[in-house]
């Protein structure tokens, strides 16, 4: 299995980017239950035939679609690792928690964050903005929250974020018990940040109105086109206002160390709290994300339980001080620190910021590409990893460039040349590419623009 796996990551670019699973297929993997047991090799040889070869494909170098992190061997090899140990990362004196204490704190290094913050790795960006947000919300509503829950509130509580943040932040509303009514949605400029003025304007409407407002949330890198909001000038209303401040960073806030955008991403380093993947930018194995809050004993206050079977004791396996139980919704909790952990020593943080900047430079060249094309336009400025553009021809109605463009990316897909996901900005369809990925080579920026109007040219002659 381990020869395998390794021989697949090594000849991974021979490979199509995705190809579909046939009918046959989805038939083998609709059996019964089996209650009599098998030979391991016949199994294998199972998974080698009918799910091996139809992966999602974000392990290729021309995956592009949303924003999916690509792998390495180091952190397959540490998944088996972290799976033969089989440790539950919630209490007790083991060394799992002390790797993951080590990690939250090689964390809040990369961020800048202060060393006394508190952390918890989550299974991504979505969990990690939730556990933040329901921080945020026990803390303005002065700990009521937890033993009165939204019922005794005089005031409905709202947050303020771009219409461009990503929906998890509305489905933590909706999960907090607030409703998507609270989620205010401040509309964007034409660099698809959030505009300010609109902000401030809606807190003081609020206010006024008998809301209370209690969080703003600011996007380092957005999902459509990895816009980073003017995440200094959210920090100075938030301040003004006495409102909690936290940063989606799901992919862009690693970017901070770079000189790109260390300047845009310097707030941060203020930030109430701030939640972000390591199995995006990082490259990791799905899954792992993270999620930093300032002030530790505010987020230990919002989860922190004494039940009688999890009492403490001076010695032995339930000796240890630190409990991540107290830091989340979860007791049971995998390994995840391990892969992080063995990565980040085998490869540095320097070969992470290098592959971070290469990206970017992809992201860059891919815009230029676009531009210098006469059938290509580019959507929105390419932010950080993502470039949105589409095939066009002139004369063509918006129903017609969908079409089109929706044509291609289903092509692209299908003949396994490269792996593009869409968005829709200001009503236009649009290819959208993010770079998350390590393999990625400029060649393959290359084999993307001429696929994209060989595509077009083909489907749509002139």
């Amino acid at each position: 299995m381990v020869d395998d796996m390794l021989d697949l990551l090594q000849n991974i670019r021979k490979e199509p980017v995705w190809r579909p699973l046939p009918e046959e297929h989805y038939k083998r993997l609709d059996e019964d239950l089996p209650y009599r047991p098998k030979d391991p090799g016949a199994v294998y040889d199972e998974f080698k035939n009918h799910i091996l070869p139809y992966p999602t494909g974000n392990i290729h170098p021309r995956f592009w679609g949303w924003v999916m992190g690509s792998g390495t061997p180091m952190g397959a090899l540490a998944e088996m690792l972290a799976a033969a140990m089989n440790s539950n990362v919630c209490l007790g004196e083991h060394a799992a928690m002390q790797v993951e204490l080590q990690v939250l704190k090689w964390c809040k290094q990369l961020l800048d964050y202060p060393d006394s913050a508190s952390g918890l790795l989550t299974s991504g960006a979505s969990m990690a903005n939730l556990t933040a947000l329901l921080v945020a919300l026990h803390h303005e509503s002065g700990g009521r929250s937890r033993t009165q829950g939204l019922q005794q509130r005089s005031r409905p509580m709202v947050l303020y974020c771009s219409a461009e943040s990503h929906g998890c932040i509305q489905r933590a509303a909706e999960t907090m018990g607030l409703g998507a009514s609270s989620v205010r949605k401040i509309p964007v400029g034409s660099q698809y940040r959030i505009r300010t003025d609109l902000l401030e304007q809606t807190i003081q409407t609020d206010l006024a109105g008998g809301f209370f407002p209690f969080c703003i949330v600011g996007n380092a890198g957005t999902v459509n086109t990895g816009a980073i909001d003017p995440l200094g000038e959210l920090l100075t209303i938030s301040r003004k206002y006495g409102l909690w401040f936290h940063i989606d960073g799901a992919f862009g806030a690693l970017a901070k160390k770079t000189p790109e955008y260390e300047d845009d991403l310097r707030a941060i380093e203020q930030a109430d709290s701030v939640a972000f993947d390591l199995h995006k930018w990082m490259y990791m194995p799905y899954e792992v994300g993270c999620v930093l809050v300032r002030d530790a004993d505010a987020h230990r206050k919002v989860f922190e339980q004494a039940p009688h079977y999890l009492l403490r004791h001076e010695r032995g396996v339930s000796a240890g001080e630190h409990s991540f139980g107290n830091y989340g919704v979860e007791l049971s909790r995998g390994f995840k620190a391990l892969k992080v952990w063995m990565s980040m020593k085998t490869h540095g943080v320097f070969a992470y910021l290098a592959l971070i900047r290469q990206n970017i430079a992809q992201a860059r060249y891919l815009a230029t590409r676009v531009q210098q094309h006469p059938d290509l336009e580019l959507l929105a400025p390419a932010g950080l990893n993502i470039v949105c553009f589409r095939y066009t021809r002139p004369g063509r109605t918006e129903d017609e460039l969908r079409a089109m463009n929706r044509e291609i990316l289903m092509q692209l897909q299908e003949e396994g040349t490269a792996t593009v996901s869409a968005t829709l900005l200001q009503g236009r369809y649009a290819l959208r590419i993010a770079i998350s990925n390590h393999r990625t080579r400029m060649e393959d920026i290359d084999i993307l623009v001429e696929a994209v109007a060989r595509l077009g040219a083909e489907f749509f002659p002139v």
